[in-house]
């Protein structure tokens, strides 16, 4: 039996009659570039997350770079990320001239630990900790991190909290005060990516900015259109980061699915969960855990306590997709060499780049084919 670890195609041809239609009417509009289609994707967007705005832009990186610029980072600024995530997160900040400062996993959830956070701004000094400007946390895999802590270290310093919420659209967060919010609108910023393998995956490329404030709003429109306001005039230097209306009106249509396609998800790993347990696996590996208020499962990654790679193999050659999320943490990344970080810096990171792998989880993926990927595993534990 074949089990991708995605399969696009699936998903395709549920919704193909309705991708056409909406490609063919922007074909007939001969209108590309911004224009209604990306407004009103915007606005579902805005409303889905619960923001009161969104900015379409041309990538989840450019989204992280944009936020970054629009909220005054730039060269000789500091800011607070983690190293066990894609690259993009660390790469934008230094690519508006600050540098990273990482703060170690949860070794559960592999999403910033609020008291190590707070463990590494109490080693500062003063004059140190007055160049931070900003934390992005990252609600990786599709859970949130821990934003109440992390929220208040972020207001008690007076740092922008910049979401990096591209692998967690729809994903939920609950306060101690019993209030849902979902990711990308508890920061100032919000990233999301719609990269195609993503829950939300566009036809190539695509980001949105989410934010509650108006005035962020305004200013991310005119960065994305190279600082221009009116056309022509130009008070800042922005970027060319618009959303294509191609790419709006196909997401536009994928939007309406994206909570079944969740739920589907969600199904999926309360079944390997149980499967798991049922057959002892538990003992070789960690299945995520579901910490925060909803886990959309953007992957689904387990811990495997000896000889990841070689199960990793074994699954490849029965036929099932897997990978690893990520086999090199960013302190570690020959271009942050400049940066003086050591191998054993980040400990859990590491740990975590060396131990797990992601498993199919996609909406499409049948009972049948959890169970015989299941069964692949045990088999490779148990030696039958």
């Amino acid at each position: 039996m074949k089990v991708p670890l995605l399969d696009l195609k699936a998903q395709f041809e549920g919704i193909k009659d309705e991708i056409m239609t909406v490609v063919e009417d922007v074909f007939d509009s001969q209108q590309f570039i911004l224009g209604p289609r990306v407004e009103a994707f915007e606005k579902t967007v805005a409303d889905y997350c619960g923001c009161k705005y969104a900015v379409g832009v041309s990538s989840g990186s450019d989204a992280l770079l944009i936020s970054l610029m629009a909220a005054g980072v730039g060269q000789g600024d500091l800011v607070i990320t983690t190293p066990y995530t894609f690259f993009a997160s660390a790469g934008c900040v230094a690519r508006v001239g600050a540098t990273p400062i990482f703060v170690d996993i949860d070794e559960r959830t592999y999403n910033m630990d609020p008291e190590k956070l707070d463990r590494t701004l109490s080693a500062l000094d003063d004059q140190y900790k007055s160049r931070i400007k900003a934390i992005m946390p990252i609600h990786l895999f599709g859970q949130c991190a821990e934003m109440e802590a992390i929220l208040d270290t972020a207001r008690n310093a007076d740092m922008v909290v910049i979401e990096d919420a591209a692998q967690a659209i729809g994903a939920e967060y609950a306060f101690s005060d019993g209030s849902i919010k979902r990711a990308g609108s508890m920061g100032e910023y919000g990233c999301f990516s719609f990269f195609p393998s993503k829950n939300l995956g566009a036809f190539g490329d695509g980001g949105m900015v989410t934010t509650d404030r108006e005035d962020h709003y305004e200013y991310l429109k005119i960065m994305r259109t190279h600082g221009a306001s009116p056309k022509y005039y130009h008070a800042v230097i922005g970027g060319n980061f618009r959303l294509d209306a191609l790419q709006a009106a196909i997401l536009s249509v994928k939007l309406k699915y994206l909570d079944g396609w969740t739920g589907r998800r969600i199904e999926n790993a309360r079944l390997y969960r149980h499967l798991f347990q049922k057959k002892g696996l538990e003992e070789f590996l960690s299945p995520p855990l579901e910490k925060e208020k909803r886990h959309i499962y953007n992957q689904y990654v387990v811990r495997v306590k000896d000889r990841r790679d070689e199960l990793k193999q074994f699954l490849n050659e029965r036929g099932i997709g897997s990978e690893i999320y990520y086999p090199v943490p960013l302190h570690m990344q020959d271009c942050f060499k400049y940066l003086n970080y050591r191998p054993g810096d980040y400990p859990v990171s590491a740990d975590a780049a060396a131990k797990t792998l992601a498993l199919p989880i996609y909406p499409e993926l049948s009972e049948e084919q959890i169970f015989y990927i299941v069964d692949i595993i045990d088999s490779f534990y148990k030696g039958f």
